[in-house]
């Protein structure tokens, strides 16, 4: 059987009648198209070219300085001098400060024992240093295993303290700071914080060791909004305070509120994603609107390599670096206006998932319970700026004359193949 056109299975009317609804829209656009869409994307373009400006000088401030350090060996390993201290037969113990460990938890069933263990097993006099651990866990049963296991290294002659208390004010900030209230504490000199994710070294006393970092990309994305709406929301409330704090010098003042909060923790966030995502792509489809070469291609590759020049080692994974952190503009733009505004997941603290070695102990268990809930893979804000991106992509192609479409399917990808919960690792669903 021959399959007819489609003019003969949908009726003459119905087509008309789609002609119309395309006609009419096609009007709307074209009307408000030069008296609105043009002007507010041109805005747009400038206000972003300032910020893209407004970033490149930081850079280049930055990598001078960088590079003067290196260049005249200043270095503060070569500025402050570090040695060990010296045992002293005469006083013994006695010479060695006073430390004491917080260690603030919430819910850390993954990481306790390797956190808690690490804080004890540092090389320091056992008389010298206090262990505190910090219990803010709703769940009953990690309360219990945290408790237990405090109390076997207790048994072990380690001086660790477990403290819980009725709320959670503050969260972990409260915590700490009740914490420094126990009488024990006044006897401290020095007090150092670990994370429930840190596992430092014997030797952390005198030497820093590196965080963990999270184990999936839901995890990754909840730690990046709280890294950037926690500066902007701090901004927020301190902005008025800093500038008219008169035991503040005037290039502090600059220094904080321009540099560090306004240029670092704002403007780097917003302009990644507004501008290389939204703005840049809306050209394509607007040409009466054009950016110049050096704010579309100079400015940003300017950055980038000043970027990549602290780490020659990963220059080849310069590419993928640019597309991801793109991607990931998505969820700092997001949090860092959340911040300014104070909207409502402002105050949100999700504790970042990280598996640690469990994971490799309960591998055999795992195995048998490979259950994934689809929507933990789907992530609906990457899937749309991506079709976005790809769309304007393919006009590009056919009607644009920028080539941008080289930059457009390759950020498309990008954000489809986060979209789609390819990046990283999926918890299994117990």
């Amino acid at each position: 059987m021959e399959l007819g056109d489609s003019s003969a299975v949908i009726p003459d009317s119905f087509m008309g009648y789609r002609d119309d609804i395309t006609m009419q829209m096609t009007m709307i656009l074209d009307q408000i198209r030069a008296p609105l869409i043009v002007p507010v994307l041109r805005l747009a373009v400038y206000i972003c070219l300032t910020m893209s400006v407004m970033l490149f000088v930081e850079r280049v401030y930055m990598g001078i300085v960088i590079s003067l350090v290196k260049l005249f060996g200043r270095k503060p390993e070569k500025r402050f001098k570090w040695e060990p201290m010296k045992d002293d037969i005469e006083h013994g113990n006695s010479v060695y400060p006073m430390v004491l460990v917080q260690i603030p938890m919430y819910n850390e069933r993954e990481v306790y024992q390797l956190s808690i263990g690490a804080a004890c097993g540092l090389s320091w006099p056992s008389d010298r240093i206090v262990i505190q651990v910090l219990d803010d866990s709703t769940d009953p049963t990690i309360k219990d295993l945290v408790e237990k296991e405090c109390s076997r290294w207790a048994s072990k002659g380690i001086n660790i303290k477990y403290e819980i208390r009725d709320n959670r004010n503050g969260y972990k900030a409260g915590a700490l700071k009740e914490g420094m209230k126990k009488s024990y504490v006044k006897s401290c000199d020095y007090v150092a914080i670990f994370d429930a994710d840190f596992q430092p070294e014997p030797d952390y006393l005198w030497r820093t060791v590196k965080n963990e970092l999270p184990s999936t990309f839901k995890a990754y994305r909840y730690q990046q909004h709280r890294w950037s709406c926690g500066p902007a929301n701090l901004f927020r409330k301190m902005a008025l305070e800093i500038m008219t704090n008169k035991n503040v010098t005037l290039w502090k003042k600059v220094h904080v509120i321009y540099s560090f909060f306004v240029v670092r923790k704002i403007v780097a966030h917003i302009v990644t994603f507004i501008f290389y995502c939204v703005v840049l792509p809306a050209t394509v489809l607007v040409p009466e609107v054009t950016v110049p070469k050096w704010g579309a291609v100079y400015i940003p590759s300017i950055i980038t390599l000043l970027n990549a020049v602290g780490t020659p080692r990963s220059l080849h994974l310069m590419v993928f670096w640019i597309l991801f952190e793109n991607v990931m503009s998505l969820h700092r733009t997001k949090a860092t206006f959340i911040g300014l505004l104070e909207g409502g997941r402002v105050n949100e603290w999700i504790v970042t998932e990280k598996l640690g070695d469990l994971k490799a102990k309960s591998a055999t268990k795992t195995l048998k319970k490979l259950r994934f809930r689809f929507g933990d893979r789907i992530h609906v804000l990457e899937l749309g700026v991506g079709m976005y991106l790809f769309f304007v992509g393919c006009y590009d192609v056919f009607f644009g004359k920028n080539h941008y479409y080289l930059y457009l399917f390759a950020q498309a990808i990008a954000f489809f193949i986060a979209g789609l919960g390819q990046i990283g690792t999926i918890v299994p669903n117990s």
